[in-house]
């Protein structure tokens, strides 16, 4: 269950200091940069886990689908694209929008991870696992969307 913590800290953490920097009178970083920032930071995270722990990440989808592994390997890959796509101004708007896809895209294996209590990043826990994930998922959205997409 640290995971969810793990992400929104991720995720967040940039921003807020490039508040209270502001506030302390040190204007290193614009907010807005920041939280595009954290987002980066997410998506590499994200791919990292496809990288490191594959094997539970294979378990997380159903069983009829093929290539599993190659699959994990290769939604890593485009989440290193999108991470790389939202540092690049030319690139940001295209890579915001392809990270709200992959949100929403993917969500639907977290939902079979919770459901079968995969034993990865807190889906063991069954489906009270999505009392936790559902929210995230949505910070997740609201996050790229104000960050990504509309910043973009």
């Amino acid at each position: 269950m640290l995971m969810p913590l793990i992400i929104v800290a991720i995720v967040a953490l940039p921003w807020l200091l490039a508040h209270l920097l502001r506030l302390a009178g040190f204007a290193l970083i614009q907010p807005q940069a920041a939280g595009r920032a954290g987002l980066v930071l997410a998506f590499l995270f994200f791919a990292l886990g496809h990288f490191i722990q594959t094997e539970e990440m294979v378990r997380l989808l159903p069983e009829f689908v093929p290539l599993r592994r190659e699959l994990v390997w290769l939604t890593g890959i485009v989440e290193i694209a999108i991470a790389l796509g939202l540092a690049v101004p030319a690139t940001r708007r295209l890579a915001a929008g392809a990270a709200l896809a992959v949100l929403v895209l993917f969500f639907p294996a977290n939902v079979h991870g919770a459901l079968t209590a995969a034993d990865y990043g807190g889906h063991a826990l069954g489906p009270i696992y999505l009392l936790v994930r559902v929210p995230l998922q949505l910070f997740l959205l609201g996050w790229a969307w104000r960050f990504g997409w509309r910043a973009a």
